[in-house]
């Protein structure tokens, strides 16, 4: 249980955007172009917001394994890429727009 918890709070510290600011995100076209597309569809990191905004309008308590495996995930990807930070100013890069469709705004 205790691991559950901590994955959950890393998954909060992690996604520093709310549901509808997320949401309101991934309606944008720089949205839409950051990231890595499948066979030109939807970018991974897209599909992801979509599932957040999901996750986090979710009760706690009906969170399944499969969110929490969703979340390890978040949690990688956001420490993984905010290591790669670029110099300079990010606010209008692919490298925060591609961190925001994994629900965190490094601007923030």
């Amino acid at each position: 249980m205790s691991e559950d918890k901590d994955v959950r709070t890393e998954f909060g510290e992690a996604v520093n955007m709310t549901a509808t600011e997320l949401e309101k995100w991934l309606k944008t076209d720089e949205s839409r172009r950051a990231g890595q597309h499948k066979d030109g569809g939807e970018s991974v990191g897209h599909e992801s917001g979509r599932r957040i905004v999901t996750m986090l309008r979710t009760k706690k308590a009906e969170l399944s394994e499969k969110d929490e495996q969703h979340m390890r995930k978040v949690v990688g990807y956001v420490h993984r890429h905010l290591a790669q930070r670029p110099s300079g100013d990010v606010e209008n890069t692919t490298w925060r727009y591609s961190l925001m469709n994994w629900g965190h705004d490094p601007c923030k």
